[in-house]
């Protein structure tokens, strides 16, 4: 950074993004292959390299943003748009489910039967499971505060419990949603109903185990001193991506569980 007449960060060349697109292709071809000759070998070989990259790719951000200076306020503010931008993005993500949900919910062809839920679907009662896991992720949404606050307040003992309570509950969040498909009386491939509610909440369980493993990395680099009072933007672009999944989780429960039953 001496030699810099900038507090911008150039990165320098790296192999991750193509490792990391080689991942990307053979998790989707593998799972092509286990669907239908099932066989795990390309997945499993995706599902390696794809942690490789992780692993490498993760380090390298730490070691650029913590022990190399690189990550200036300028830096920051760059990464905030960035993160805001990709927030953005996935909120029009989700849009397209429920955009599929409500056509066809607030209009049934007759094919459904004119009604809604389709006949011979028997929709989960709202307020079993899934009521149990709206309290669970907005508990964890409060707990999530609780870290930042504490991470602001320089309060290390109370951060780490504060993130030990947000995973544990984002893992609860998610074992729950496997026990609930696992006793779901339909389908993926019953209908239209099937493919609006599984690839909905689905995708969703899906950001909610990627932001447990967000949150995760950022509980071990809290471990090890990587944030301060002031320089601590990976937990907060964490914070930020937990709060939209509570978020999304809110719209998804009133619209598919309660309305949509």
């Amino acid at each position: 950074m001496t030699h810099q007449a900038h507090a911008y960060h150039m990165v320098d060349p790296s192999p991750w993004p193509i490792t990391g697109a080689i991942a990307a292709l053979l998790l989707t071809s593998g799972l092509a292959m286990w669907f239908h000759y099932e066989s795990m070998l390309v997945l499993l070989i995706g599902f390696i390299i794809m942690f490789m990259t992780m692993f490498q790719w993760w380090r390298d951000i730490v070691r650029e943003g913590t022990f190399q200076g690189h990550h200036t306020t300028p830096v920051q503010k760059g990464l905030r748009y960035g993160m805001i931008l990709f927030i953005t993005s996935e909120v029009f993500f989700f849009f397209g489910f429920f955009w599929a949900f409500y056509n066809s919910s607030l209009a049934p062809t007759i094919e459904m039967g004119e009604c809604w839920p389709p006949i011979g679907i028997t929709p989960l009662d709202p307020f079993e499971v899934p009521l149990l896991n709206t309290a669970v992720l907005l508990a964890s949404g409060v707990t999530v505060t609780w870290a930042h606050h504490s991470m602001m307040q320089g309060d290390r003992k109370e951060t780490l419990q504060a993130l030990s309570f947000t995973i544990a509950l984002g893992f609860y969040f998610t074992a729950l949603q496997v026990m609930e498909y696992y006793e779901a009386p339909f389908t993926i491939a019953d209908g239209v109903y099937g493919s609006t509610f599984f690839v909905a909440t689905g995708f969703h369980g899906l950001h909610v185990i990627i932001g447990t493993m967000f949150l995760l990395i950022c509980m071990l680099r809290q471990v090890y001193f990587h944030f301060t009072m002031i320089h601590h933007f990976g937990f907060e672009a964490a914070a930020w991506y937990w709060h939209f999944v509570d978020v999304i989780w809110l719209f998804l429960y009133v619209s598919i569980y309660w309305w949509g039953s």
